[in-house]
């Protein structure tokens, strides 16, 4: 009876209106006849699909629910649930292997789009039970790097029954070949998983190709999408959330006050987040060595991936290597530098990097070194909160600046985090969101 009293609910009430009004009176009332006998069985309309639906082992698990509501006449969505909704919800499902993926493209969505007013629920793609009922209550689908797949494809297909808007985001050319057949960092690994790499990237574009539009986090990722892809295609840029607002904050707070020490070491922050990096690293290799060479209260911190033996034995002394373990952890170790540096080697899969190490340097108030390659240089503002290295210009002298007034750099780094908080946190606005993106929801 409690289940029966729950279908009457004006929700449910408005919705059957909706139906008889776009589809006639038999239509709806055969839908909640439908309905009334699930909830007799004590069943909710998610609940649905696991009655004799969603069955492990089968090539599409919900065959039998697709089965099941086509023989009851219901199977068919007549009108996009978002011309319906006044709420927007969105479902994102996804590869959510990669922490750092997973951080800055798909949990701080839910910031991102609150500022908005649309509420959003995320899932990993083999997690079925949480994404097929989190398609239920969706007014648009985001698949987050997915490739192709049997669930992809039925998620995919789940979506044109519901008569969801799909939208495919990634931020990596993992679609290109040309990108992994000249990427430099992959000369640093082993070759199978370049070979890898390739062989899964039309997989990539099969599922980018089978939504209606596709969201990219740079513009150097944009212009070459554009080579495979006839989508329209939105650019959503990385940003800092509030989380790592605070842990940023939090980390320069316990940053020991290095203007008390007699002679605190000047140190220089290069992070990796994956192997492969020490190929960027040594666009500026040789003038990082004369830098630490000419005095020896400079350091460099080295956090994450990186061969030891990529850099002179004698200034084993001057190097410290940190691990990468937790975000918070991370942090604390970067904020006991000075600055940060950032190469690239210029390449096609380097040109759609993102400025996600800006983004972590400047929430604990580092001013950053950066290149012209990628997306990073538009986050900083070259002698304001950084500095932004040309193709002619010097590594060395950039190093040499910014150690030679420890003060100003320390005021850089200030500004870096203003800049942090006022540009480049969650909003629906440039320089973050597209305004295109926005309206494509929303609208």
């Amino acid at each position: 009876m409690k289940a029966l009293l729950h279908l009457f609910r004006p929700a449910y009430v408005r919705r059957f209106r909706e139906i008889a009004r776009q589809e006639g009176l038999r239509p709806a009332l055969r839908k909640a006849v439908h309905r009334v006998s699930l909830a007799l069985r004590g069943k909710s309309a998610a609940e649905a699909l696991s009655l004799g639906g969603v069955r492990h082992g089968t090539r599409y698990q919900l065959s039998g629910f697709w089965s099941e509501m086509a023989r009851s006449d219901a199977f068919h969505v007549m009108e996009t649930p978002s011309l319906q909704r006044r709420t927007r919800r969105i479902a994102v499902i996804g590869d959510l292997n990669l922490p750092q993926c997973r951080k800055y493209r798909v949990e701080q969505l839910q910031e991102l789009w609150q500022t908005g007013g649309v509420e959003l629920d995320y899932s990993h793609y083999e997690d079925t039970p949480r994404a097929i009922a989190s398609l239920q209550s969706a007014t648009h689908l985001l698949f987050y790097r997915l490739r192709a797949s049997d669930l992809a494809s039925m998620y995919l297909y789940e979506a044109r029954r519901l008569r969801l808007p799909v939208v495919y985001d990634i931020d990596d050319p993992l679609f290109s070949v040309s990108a992994y057949e000249t990427y430099g960092n992959m000369t640093a690994v082993d070759g199978g998983l370049k070979q890898h790499f390739m062989q899964e990237a039309p997989g990539y574009l099969d599922v980018m190709n089978a939504c209606d539009a596709v969201s990219l986090s740079t513009p150097g990722l944009v212009e070459h999408a554009r080579l495979y892809t006839r989508r329209p295609i939105f650019l959503r840029r990385n940003f800092a959330d509030r989380e790592s607002l605070k842990a940023g904050a939090a980390a320069r707070r316990g940053r020991a006050d290095k203007g008390a020490a007699a002679k605190a070491p000047f140190t220089v922050a290069f992070a990796s987040g994956s192997q492969g990096h020490e190929v960027d690293f040594r666009i500026m290799r040789e003038d990082m060595i004369t830098f630490l060479q000419g005095d020896p209260d400079r350091r460099l911190l080295i956090l994450g991936h990186f061969p030891k033996d990529s850099l002179p034995e004698e200034l084993s002394g001057q190097i410290r290597y940190e691990p990468f373990t937790t975000y918070q952890s991370y942090l604390q170790k970067l904020a006991a530098a000075d600055c940060a540096v950032m190469p690239l080697a210029d390449d096609i899969f380097n040109r759609c990097k993102s400025g996600v190490r800006v983004i972590d340097a400047a929430s604990v108030g580092l001013a950053c070194v950066v290149g012209r390659v990628g997306d990073m240089a538009t986050m900083v503002q070259h002698e304001e909160t950084g500095l932004v290295v040309g193709a002619q210009d010097s590594w060395l002298a950039a190093l040499e600046e910014l150690a030679g007034d420890p003060g100003r750099t320390a005021r850089m780094g200030d500004s870096a985090r203003r800049n942090l908080e006022i540009r480049w946190s969650a909003r629906l606005e440039e320089p973050v969101t597209e305004k295109g993106f926005a309206q494509w929801v929303l609208e």
